[in-house]
């Protein structure tokens, strides 16, 4: 068997029209690689996809003509057969009261043959929220100022904004994410490539809450809190050395409360939480990949890790688990602030589409997560040479090998204390575009994955939180995605730049789906002031990167959101009228960026640059107690009249 055909029947897309029109074939090198980075699967016979029953509605599956009949069949959680059968067709039709989870779901034929597969039982929809209309105001937290933070906001910069916000109408604040990142790595600052998608970043706690912890040198703290540019190195080097004086006077002088609430955190995070506060303090301690590690280290291994909290660094793992908890529960009463305030939402959160692969993540589940192959996307007109975003991302069959709990467990932490969540990239729940280590970015292929099976993870995680589920789902979307994802209750992202026809002419109110978030623009799109005043043509340009649009063009655009404005009986065209427009819509949840309310020219990201433009670092212009005067309050109030910011 060739590499392509063994590809086609993993669902591995080795051919394909890019957004360009033009054709690709993947390499036959990097191919190999791709097919030895997919862990093998035992080969079925009986069923060939994940089985998915939805609550309340009839569910049969079709076996494969291999079965041999009559076929029983056992569904199994934890050592206990919650249901089985047997059946002399090649149908299976399953019991109509299945408790919602996911199992293993055993079958034997006639010829005692044998297979095992994932059964997950799952709502008929994800959750749908319980409120008509709202709102969110978008933030980068790290770019906050306060008289008191540290150079970086923090989570009692998060609770001033959730003030803020709740004063003036939201539902909630809508946030870059907060996935752990590196701590020994300032210049790794993108929150969308992160060492954990399970953990927190602990450059947003507020150290000044906790004892013991104050800074080295107070002018340090005036420096950065003074700076237009978070200095990741000098915030880090400070934030860390306070964390570690605060856990000495934990250790030194506990209170009952406190010992207790970290001992509870620490079950309820059980072993996962462990593993993390071993690979870090491992981590620290070879200073390379993990794959680089001494043999007995490359797996994680309970009993190893028993033996390294008992041992010499037993201190240094408690130390990773104090921090994870003091951010925790600072997050935490975040959350809770926006729930006694009322808002409609809280916290609406956004999930990186992958994770760095020499982080916990892709250490912890080697066999879910392929280190050698990264995410991106094909060339399109935006993007002309392809996107390889450098990340790790999970793996159909290695997803099946683990019955999907690695994806569920990252939907655990993402919704933890959320109201909604952003799937980054929603498109990778259907298929993944995989590049190998070493080959340029129109250099890969499309892998298959589970679609319906991870939506019904996802709408089952969603009910157990109450969480809403958004899908990033822009760019080269196959035909009847978004169908399928509105049947399972997973919202739409509506961006209302990208929201034209063929002429560029922007679509009215009657396009915006309910269950959808509209916005303007997004972190990786030019701000509302940048954009009308060209900022962002003249800045890619001077980069040397093409901007895929004319002055001309931008022109036409601005012309063409005039022509909506008033046709939708909208005066001016400044960022209220487009507020006014967005919250008219049908739409239920719309977000307005805080750069945007501000004015801001630059925008927080740039694709395509590193060290040419301040990614991820630029501070907004005001402190937060002077957001609310510098803002038209009363223009913003009387553009989302109708949006609540209650739930009903």
């Amino acid at each position: 068997m060739n590499l392509f055909t063994k590809a086609a029947g993993l669902g591995i897309q080795t051919e394909f029209i890019d957004g360009q029109g033009h054709r690709h074939v993947t390499d036959e090198a990097a191919l190999k690689i791709i097919l030895d980075a997919i862990p093998v699967e035992t080969p079925r016979r009986f069923l060939g996809q994940p089985v998915v029953v939805r609550s309340g509605q009839p569910s049969r599956t079709e076996l494969g003509q291999a079965a041999k009949l009559p076929v029983r069949w056992k569904i199994i959680a934890g050592l206990k057969v919650i249901a089985q059968g047997e059946t002399k067709d090649s149908m299976i039709a399953w019991p109509a009261d299945l408790p919602g989870g996911s199992y293993w779901l055993h079958l034997c034929d006639a010829s005692s043959v044998t297979e095992e597969a994932t059964l997950i039982v799952a709502p008929s929809r994800a959750f749908g929220g319980d409120f008509d209309r709202s709102w969110l105001l978008a933030v980068q937290l790290y770019s906050i100022r306060s008289e008191r933070n540290w150079g970086i906001g923090d989570f009692t910069d998060l609770e001033g904004l959730i003030r803020l916000a709740a004063d003036l109408g939201a539902g909630g604040v809508g946030l870059n994410p907060l996935h752990a990142l590196f701590d020994d790595r300032p210049d790794d600052r993108s929150p969308y490539s992160p060492n954990s998608r399970l953990f927190l970043n602990a450059l947003y706690i507020d150290v000044g809450k906790l004892a013991g912890s104050q800074p080295e040198s107070a002018d340090n703290i005036d420096r950065l809190r003074a700076s237009d540019f978070v200095d990741y190195a000098a915030v880090a080097k400070l934030k860390w050395q306070a964390l570690r004086s605060a856990f000495a006077e934990f250790r030194t002088h506990p209170t009952i409360d406190g010992r207790q609430d970290f001992d509870q955190f620490r079950a309820e995070r059980g072993p996962l939480l462990s593993r993390f506060a071993c690979f870090e303090t491992l981590r620290h301690t070879f200073n390379k990949p993990w794959w680089e590690w001494p043999e007995k280290w490359r797996q994680p291994d309970e009993a190893r890790c028993a033996e390294l909290r008992n041992g010499a660094d037993g201190a240094e793992i408690e130390f990773v688990e104090f921090v994870q908890w003091t951010a925790d529960r600072q997050l935490r009463a975040c959350r809770d602030l926006a729930s006694e305030l009322g808002m409609a939402v809280g916290l609406y959160l956004d999930v990186a589409v992958g994770v760095q692969s020499d982080g916990f993540d892709a250490w912890n589940e080697q066999t879910a997560i392929s280190r050698h192959l990264a995410v991106g996307a094909p060339p399109d007109p935006l993007n002309t040479a392809g996107q390889n975003w450098g990340l790790a991302g999970f793996n159909a069959a290695g997803l099946a090998i683990k019955s999907f709990e690695p994806y569920r467990a990252m939907l655990r932490a993402s919704m933890r204390y959320a109201g909604a969540i952003r799937l980054d990239h929603v498109l990778g729940l259907k298929r993944l575009y995989l590049v190998p280590h070493g080959f340029a970015a129109n250099n890969g292929a499309y892998v298959q994955m589970p679609f319906e099976a991870l939506l019904a993870a996802t709408a089952l995680e969603s009910v157990a939180h109450r969480c809403v589920v958004i899908g990033e789902d822009l760019g080269t979307v196959p035909e009847g995605f978004r169908e399928q994802m509105a049947d399972w209750g997973i919202w739409s992202y509506l961006v209302m730049m990208f929201e034209r026809d063929d002429r560029g002419v922007f679509r009215g109110l009657d396009h915006y789906s309910a269950n959808a978030l509209v916005t303007f623009n997004t972190h990786d799109l030019s701000t509302y002031a940048g954009w009308r005043s060209f900022s962002d043509l003249k800045l890619k340009r001077s980069l040397g990167i093409d901007p895929g649009e004319s002055d001309e063009a931008r022109w036409h655009a601005l012309n063409m959101l005039s022509d909506v404005l008033r046709d939708s009986g909208i005066d001016g065209y400044d960022l209220y009228a487009v507020a006014r427009f967005l919250a008219r819509t049908k739409s239920r949840l719309l977000t307005i960026s805080l750069e945007d309310l501000l004015g801001v020219i630059d925008q927080p990201n740039i694709p395509g640059t590193v060290d040419e433009h301040p990614n991820w670092r630029r501070r907004l212009p005001l402190t937060i107690d002077k957001i609310a005067a510098a803002i038209d309050v009363p223009a913003l109030k009387a553009a989302m009249r109708g949006r609540t910011h209650t739930t009903t």
